[in-house]
């Protein structure tokens, strides 16, 4: 499975941004799929992550309210849209795929085993 993540970039406070991470290789339809974010001199934190159902979705606390993250199996994409951005939100933005994956462990980077390179988020202040 590749996983190619784009749609990152500059955008001021209060701006939104929608990422976007094609997957290819495999359908991902019974995948849980989730976002990370890692900003300089940070650990890798989780975002965002969509149950195989593609109903069910999870998010930090940090986030919620303001990301909304989907999944279209038809297309093997999965997204981020992220409204109402902060120089906080400022990071590497990963997306993951397991086929494994238990709702325990969803939050948990290393649990992962597919990963896309990565998109740069920048809000400015």
């Amino acid at each position: 499975v590749q996983l190619q993540a784009s749609g990152g970039g500059l955008v001021q406070a209060g701006g939104s941004l929608r990422l976007s991470c094609a997957a290819s290789g495999r359908s991902f339809r019974n995948s849980v799929m989730g976002w990370f974010r890692q900003a300089p001199g940070k650990e890798r934190e989780f975002v965002a992550a969509i149950w195989r159902n593609g109903v069910n979705t999870y998010y930090a606390d940090s986030v919620k309210g303001r990301f909304t993250i989907s999944r279209d199996n038809a297309e093997n994409t999965m997204y981020l849209q992220m409204n109402g951005l902060r120089p906080e939100d400022t990071a590497v933005y990963y997306c993951a795929l397991d086929f494994t994956l238990i709702l325990s462990s969803i939050r948990m980077s290393r649990q992962y085993e597919y990963w896309g390179q990565g998109t740069l988020v920048t809000v400015s202040s």
